[in-house]
């Protein structure tokens, strides 16, 4: 029996889980999640009738891994219908691109993906359980969770946290040695953008061409618009529901404000930028801080081979070097490729 550990139920996670379990027949998994969700940051809520994803927004036609992976997993898989227009620092809106790729997302939101791919496992996966110590003793691995039990031993362990949660494991591992060193170094060398994400319902339809609006001077204290109606089944005809998210020097700044004035203030240049008044005053409102939302550097592989010598393999879009799904789930193969070889 080969006993894996995995700390973290990301999309990375959720396709390396995939890969070993049907390439290792006597693979036990046991996955450590800190919260009560799956799929990281590729996170979905639901208000009655709306769903909606709240983190990233979907998963981009960039990879043909990916899109195979999801050719496997269709069910409930829809495309997320318009385009993508731009803003800039005064909020005037001009036309995107006319080469945009695909975005896919799931009826019930892309959350649906990562339960997917772990219902295709015997994965036993253990929710709102957090990690709060590694150790590596007589060649094998154990986790410390936050109320005292021990987990393991295992003969390999992945780490699927962001990096900033990744280098505060690695701090205080009981593990020595210049592999350790390394890769400590490396991960905490990685760095994330804040993200600060309003919610805006409302109870009637609006009448633009897009999808999305994204700001590409990075200038404006809001980044990104996006509709979730254009969605197929998030939500229900006659309603809208807009995903608003702050730029990082204004999500870094009001973080820890209260948050009813952020999304008053978030909802106000929503409805500048889109020139329609209605919008500052939404029906029903959500929020969710990301503090580490969007990784600006990756891990380089050179530093990892060590790591996966001793059977420790970090996986994620901070891995990748790139700040979307497809980079996290491709990273979540080949990380699972990797350690099926190495077995």
């Amino acid at each position: 029996m080969t006993e894996i550990g995995v700390v973290g139920a990301g999309a990375a996670a959720a396709a390396a889980a995939y890969v070993v379990d049907g390439a290792v027949p006597d693979a036990s998994i046991t996955v450590l999640e800190k919260s009560g969700g799956l799929c990281g940051r590729a996170a979905t809520r639901r208000r009655d009738d709306v769903t909606y994803d709240y983190g990233a927004n979907y998963i981009k036609d960039d990879d043909e891994r990916v899109l195979d992976l999801l050719d496997r997993f269709d069910d409930g898989l829809v495309e997320v219908e318009g385009g993508i227009d731009v803003f800039d620092r005064t909020g005037e809106v001009s036309d995107g691109r006319d080469d945009q790729e695909r975005k896919f997302t799931y009826e019930t939101g892309l959350t649906r993906l990562a339960k997917h791919l772990f219902g295709a496992t015997e994965a036993a996966v253990h929710r709102r359980t957090r990690v709060e110590g590694i150790a590596r003793t007589d060649g094998a691995w154990t986790l410390t969770d936050a109320d005292g039990e021990r987990w393991g031993p295992f003969d390999v362990l992945l780490l699927n946290p962001p990096a900033p949660q990744t280098a505060a494991l690695l701090e205080t591992a009981d593990w020595t040695g210049a592999a350790r060193e390394h890769l400590l170094d490396a991960v905490r060398g990685v760095e994330y953008r804040t993200i600060w994400t309003a919610v805006l319902g409302y109870p009637f339809e609006l009448d633009v061409p897009y999808y999305a609006l994204v700001n590409t001077d990075k200038e404006h204290e809001v980044g990104w618009i996006s509709r979730e109606e254009c969605k197929p089944g998030h939500v229900p005809d006659g309603e809208s529901v807009l995903i608003v998210q702050a730029n990082h020097g204004w999500s870094v700044e009001r973080y820890d404000a209260d948050p009813e004035g952020n999304v008053a203030d978030l909802a106000a240049h929503a409805a500048a930028i889109m020139d329609d008044e209605r919008l500052a005053d939404p029906a029903w409102t959500d929020h969710q801080g990301w503090r580490y939302a969007l990784p600006e550097g990756g891990l380089r592989r050179g530093v990892r081979d060590a790591a996966e010598d001793a059977g420790l393999y970090c996986l994620g879009d901070w891995v990748a070097g790139e700040a979307r799904i497809h980079a996290a789930l491709r990273n979540g193969l080949e990380t699972g490729e990797r350690l099926v070889y190495g077995l």
